[in-house]
């Protein structure tokens, strides 16, 4: 581990009502560069804790809050972003990085910037998810990170394109793009995403002026006989095999934060790809390396990118678990000592407090039901292991699942509770090494698909009645337990944000928007939105009024399947995607919107004749090209069309000339012309098969990520 770091000075920030006080020689508080009315970053300020000094909205009168105005927002599909508010404006992202400018007060739409990511890459278009998560502000223009890898600087005023810079390396067709980039000093930083399909993790960043590139830093190694980055040459020795033909994963897709005092970008790295560590870290003999810098926080300088220290939670990663989740800044009296840290809670489990100074690990705890390891050891840092936990010897089964014990979704930090809310998840899962594995990443390399290695299943115990449920925790860091938890009836929900009046703001997948006392936990306000929330609000205030806003939008990576509490009814393009804003005493109403439908009406003909063979093929190709927008199992639940019952689908010559030609990349359908005719038309008989099931009651909507032998 290597350190180095300047010292910060002593200082009282004021925002608002709220005055916090730093002291201890050599702390500062992260800096709180925005004003009390404004949210001008991704987590509001540098510290990234989503909490804002507002207070007119309060404990008091939270139950007096009300719809202000709504704006709906044709064309889009899943919203996952965090609107920016700037002066009175707000500025947001949709699904494939359209960005919008509205009035705050009014939700009078001022315009619309269209940056066509997917006509730019038509076939691209099919990795990861049709979702953005923001945009970022800087002296007067508002910045993008589309799907295809551009950068683009908008004119905040007129909404036209100032410049455009591709960040991407040139030839890299396994990247792609989903993160709200992030502004520090006149530069913007962003990482990219796409591990599943091959591609190395990377953040890059650019001059906030010219879109110049000014610096890379690579996550992960690549191949040390030819490549001579900083990172081949520190971390290739941690690495086995030839990672560098497989990508090795990595990707930084969320969590980067600036660290203003000790100059530095505490960069959140994704999983290792292919998940199967036989690949990267692991052989025969069951001997293991750490894989350097998967799922780790990587600490930057910010004027070079050079390496500074890391941490890595999960040494030899191979579960899909990354520390590609907000990092949050703050300072925390631990043990009569006032210590700079960084807050994270990855998706292995526990609850990481670290000290940014040197990486130094100060704490690590069990948020909910963790059973990969019994704990982390605090002199090493290293995680105490529960036996072979990597599938070495068949099937293994643990908690958290795939999805994490937390994903992306924002917790908040509220400096007057000493609390940090959590989006919580808790599932198991069985994951096992695929019956073929050198063959379903390596063959064809062509071909854009999914190259794991492995498969998992999601589990849930039925004899644990939290098991496939979710939670907001509100988390001590110093006490290091959960002082209290609202819990819901499904896995999936929303991002959270704090405020100095004493409130926590959460939506859910059911379509109910909260708001909690942040001391205890006591639900004060809701509100039903009528559609799924996966996006975290945020607050601001225009002329001495506070608003709350947050975008409505199912979809992505919560439709991926028929996991218990995913599907609540959201079908695609039946509820509106919108724009909610809320204020005292609001009084507006939503309009008519389409009610939850859990009808499944599939589609069968009992002369198209299926063959078994065909189908097992058609089984693993679906679930790698389509599975992460129609579902596992091809069960949808909103974010996509559910292909059982669309007639389109059910045209053998029109879903081939779909996939071909790509007809509606505009809307979000990717062009698929690496796919075979004879893999098309597996693929079809595919899902006639599951309409087919289900139609004659012979199979029910299955489990998120089921395993099955056939699949890849």
């Amino acid at each position: 581990m290597q350190t180095g770091s300047r010292v910060g000075v002593v200082h009282t920030v004021k925002i608002g009502s709220l005055a916090l006080l730093c002291a201890g020689s050599l702390l500062s508080c992260p800096e709180a560069n925005a004003s009390a009315s404004d949210w001008l970053g991704h987590g509001r300020d540098e510290a990234e804790d989503r909490f804002s000094p507002l207070d007119q909205i309060n404990t008091v009168n939270a139950a007096r809050v009300g719809l202000e105005w709504s704006l709906d927002l044709p064309g889009e599909n899943a919203l996952e972003g965090t609107p920016l508010a700037v002066d009175g404006i707000l500025y947001f992202s949709g699904t494939f990085g359209t960005v919008y400018a509205v009035d705050g007060a009014t939700g009078r739409q001022l315009w619309r910037y269209d940056p066509h990511a997917s006509e730019v890459d038509p076939r691209g278009t099919r990795k990861i998810y049709g979702n953005n998560r923001g945009v970022a502000y800087w002296d007067g223009k508002v910045y993008v990170a589309t799907k295809d890898g551009r950068m683009i600087a908008v004119d905040a005023k007129t909404g036209q394109p100032a410049w455009s810079t591709q960040f991407l390396i040139a030839g890299d067709q396994r990247s792609t793009s989903s993160g709200a980039p992030r502004i520090f000093d006149g530069k913007i930083i962003i990482g990219n995403s796409g591990a599943e399909f091959g591609a190395r993790g990377y953040v890059t960043t650019l001059d906030a002026k010219t879109g110049k590139l000014l610096w890379r830093f690579f996550v992960v190694p690549g191949n040390p006989a030819v490549d001579t980055d900083e990172t081949t040459k520190i971390a290739s020795n941690t690495w086995m095999g030839e990672w560098w033909k497989y990508g090795g994963g990595g990707t930084p897709w969320n969590g980067i934060t600036y660290d203003r005092q000790f100059h530095q970008i505490l960069v959140g790295t994704g999983n290792g790809a292919p998940w199967n560590p036989r690949f990267r870290c692991e052989d025969s003999k069951g001997n293991k390396k750490d894989a350097l810098f998967v799922d780790s926080v990587v600490a930057l300088d910010e004027d070079t990118g050079k390496y500074k220290w890391h941490y890595q939670y999960n040494p030899c990663e191979a579960w899909d678990w990354k520390a590609a989740m907000d990092i949050i800044l703050t300072n925390l009296k631990i043990d009569g000592q006032e210590r700079p840290v960084l807050m994270q809670a990855p998706s292995n489990g526990f609850f990481y407090v670290i000290d940014r100074r040197d990486g130094k690990l100060i704490s690590a705890d069990k948020l909910g039901k963790v059973t990969w390891a019994d704990h982390i050891d605090l002199k090493t840092g290293r995680p105490v292991e529960n036996g072979p936990i990597r599938y070495e010897e068949g099937p293994t089964t643990i908690y958290p699942s795939v999805l994490g014990a937390h994903n992306w979704q924002a917790s908040s930090y509220n400096p007057k509770t000493g609390l940090i809310y959590i989006p919580y998840m808790q599932a198991g899962m069985q994951i096992v090494s695929s019956d073929d594995p050198v063959h379903d990443v390596a063959a064809d390399p062509s071909r854009l698909k999914l190259r794991l290695g492995a498969w998992p299943s999601v589990i849930i115990d039925p004899k644990d009645p939290m098991d496939g449920k979710g939670s907001l925790i509100a988390w001590d860091p110093v006490a290091k337990n959960i002082r209290w938890r609202v819990d819901y009836p499904s896995v999936w929900n929303a991002g959270t944000m704090t405020t100095a009046g004493g409130l926590v703001f959460q939506g859910t997948n059911t379509g109910k928007f909260f708001a909690y006392d942040a001391a205890s936990g006591k639900q004060l306000w809701s509100f039903d939105a009528k559609l799924g929330i996966m996006a975290p609000p945020i607050t601001y205030s225009v002329n001495g009024r506070q608003y709350i806003a947050v975008q409505v939008g199912y979809g992505a990576g919560a439709g991926e399947g028929g996991m218990p509490g995913l599907k609540q009814g959201w079908k695609f393009g039946l509820q509106p995607r919108r724009l909610l804003t809320f204020a005292l005493d609001g009084k507006a109403s939503l309009p008519e919107t389409a009610p939850p439908d859990f009808t499944i009406k599939p589609l069968d003909d009992p002369k198209i004749q299926l063959d078994p063979k065909v189908v097992d093929i058609g089984n693993a190709e679906y679930h790698q090209n389509c599975t992460g927008c129609h579902g596992a199992e091809v069960v949808a639940s909103g974010g996509a069309p559910d292909l059982r019952e669309s007639a389109l689908a059910f045209d053998r010559q029109a879903f081939a000339q779909v996939l071909h030609d790509g007809p509606f990349v505009a809307n979000g359908m990717p062009r698929m012309d690496d796919l075979s005719q004879d893999q098309v038309d597996a693929i079809y008989q595919y899902i006639r098969s599951q309409a087919r099931a289900y139609k004659e009651g012979k199979a029910a909507d299955q489990l998120l990520g089921e395993a099955s032998n056939k699949r890849p």
